[in-house]
């Protein structure tokens, strides 16, 4: 049996029940700007940082008038506003609060700072991760391996030796490209939905 030696989490839809937060933001920032983006393109998409998604919805829609990051930034304003409604993921905040201590912990995640910190922070978990490495902290995002990578290497554990939390089927592929042991948190029983 498989035993790791550090654990590393995705952040939104994984630890943090935060994916319906960030539809409403999105859904709102999009309508202000006459896009289109549906609510399973988005799930679709979980994972991928908004700047990334931004870029593809301008392209497709012939938009070159907006800019990504400025319309990205817009998104996670309304988002930051929201973030006394996140909640646990309670099956693995119970799954990472029993190895807390015992081996070492991170966040890998398609979120950006300084909302990841933030919303740890709501959650009283900060403390749990040794590190936390964002899209910021990476240039290729999910399905690339990059950012459990990071991950792994900040934590100064070999990445086959890692065990990887995620709730996309991007962030899957990430794990599996890094070489970690991979466990989709949407089979967990008691898992509350991404909706």
């Amino acid at each position: 049996m498989f035993e790791p030696l550090a654990l590393i989490f995705d952040c939104d839809g994984t630890i943090a029940h935060t994916m319906p937060l960030h539809w409403r933001a999105w859904n709102e920032t999009v309508q202000r700007h006459g896009l289109f983006f549906s609510e399973d393109r988005f799930y679709a998409l979980g994972g991928v940082p908004a700047r990334h998604i931004l870029k593809i919805l301008f392209a497709e829609q012939d938009r070159p008038d907006l800019d990504p990051l400025t319309v990205a930034k817009e998104k996670e304003g309304v988002y930051l506003q929201l973030l006394h409604e996140v909640t646990p993921v309670q099956p693995v905040l119970d799954l990472a609060r029993r190895y807390r201590g015992i081996l070492p912990m991170a966040i890998a995640t398609g979120g950006s700072r300084p909302s990841i910190p933030t919303v740890l922070k709501h959650l009283g978990i900060l403390d749990w991760f040794e590190a936390v490495v964002t899209s910021e902290d990476v240039i290729l995002q999910k399905p690339s391996p990059d950012i459990f990578l990071e991950a792994a290497r900040r934590l100064g554990v070999a990445a086959d030796r890692c065990r990887a939390f995620e709730d996309t089927d991007l962030g899957m592929q990430a794990i599996y490209a890094a070489g970690m042991d991979a466990v989709d948190v949407r089979l967990m029983p008691d898992y509350p939905g991404r909706r």
